[in-house]
């Protein structure tokens, strides 16, 4: 079998498993996040999540800590916080610090790098994800979030058509309508972005990314960090990849820049958040996470 019957294997491979795992994340998530907006007020959100204290940021950091998902999975909880009306700047603290800071990614940093290593990750990760959200609020950044982020999609099945009273529906299934149609919007961003994602890991090889990011290459943690996002890593493929990187010549503060663009952003994140901010807020998303990505490597180098 050739090279490049592989990599289109591989790009195949991976484009199975990421459309059927993010849209059962999707799906999941989305739902149990639709239970809490019926279980949970607004205003609780609100009250919770409050931009106007410092509580809001520490608890949205926490929030992200504490959920074990990946940079696409993400968006569904964010689209409940939107709709709940929490506030801005404590969002975009849990958008930079979910994927960055999930038990899984903490997990394997611990195990794969030691204790060290894991706490200064751990402190960048969350110290920049705080002050990134806190500093976007203050800028009025909220005024790029599209309108139709913030409306609970429609979940009739019927138009003018329909007469008659609305048969009622079951909590249970109201919520699902509402996730169904979710799914529905942002499905053609989701399929592009794996698509995308898929053919990029299929046919960048890791031995032109160690070269590219090598320790004889002064570029090499900008252009690490730059790599990561197209490159799409599952949290628990990324540590094990990067190990292997290093073994292969790959700096370790270009490592350090490598995980935390591939895990805090990804092109699929980036494509579905089309479908909520406009081209000014995924602007300062991706240049958050990729002066997150840099300034760690370059602090890394010099302290460890």
């Amino acid at each position: 079998m050739s090279l490049s019957s592989e990599m289109l294997i591989s790009s195949l491979e991976m484009f199975a498993v990421l459309a059927v795992e993010l849209t059962i994340l999707f799906l999941a998530i989305s739902y149990f996040v639709g239970i809490l907006q019926e279980n949970i007020p607004p205003s609780r959100v609100q009250k919770i999540l409050s931009s106007q204290n410092g509580k809001g940021y520490v608890t949205a950091a926490a929030l992200g800590v504490i959920t074990p998902f990946c940079s696409c999975s993400t968006i569904p909880f964010l689209k409940g916080l939107l709709r709940a009306r929490a506030g801005f700047g404590t969002m975009m603290v849990f958008l930079f610090a979910s994927p960055l800071l999930n038990p899984i990614i903490i997990g394997l940093f611990a195990v794969t790098f030691g204790l060290g290593v894991t706490v200064f990750y751990f402190t960048i990760a969350l110290a920049v994800s705080i002050i990134a959200g806190y500093t976007l609020e203050k800028l009025g950044f909220e005024r790029f979030v599209k309108p139709e982020a913030y409306a609970a999609p429609s979940t009739s099945s019927c138009g003018s058509s329909c007469s008659g009273s609305a048969p009622v529906q079951s909590k249970w299934a109201r919520v699902w309508n509402s996730t169904w149609a979710d799914f529905k919007k942002v499905l053609p961003y989701l399929i592009g972005g794996i698509a995308i994602g898929s053919m990029i890991y299929g046919f960048m090889p890791t031995d032109l990314v160690s070269s590219w990011a090598g320790e004889n290459n002064p570029l090499a943690i900008p252009v690490a960090a730059i790599i990561g996002i197209p490159l799409y890593i599952r949290a628990e493929a990324v540590i094990p990849l990067t190990a292997a990187l290093a073994g292969k010549g790959m700096g370790l503060g270009a490592i350090m820049a490598l995980i935390i663009g591939s895990a805090g952003a990804s092109l699929t994140e980036v494509i579905l958040l089309k479908s909520l901010f406009k081209n000014q807020m995924i602007a300062a998303f991706l240049v958050v996470i990729l002066g997150m990505a840099v300034s760690a490597g370059v602090l890394y180098s010099l302290i460890f």
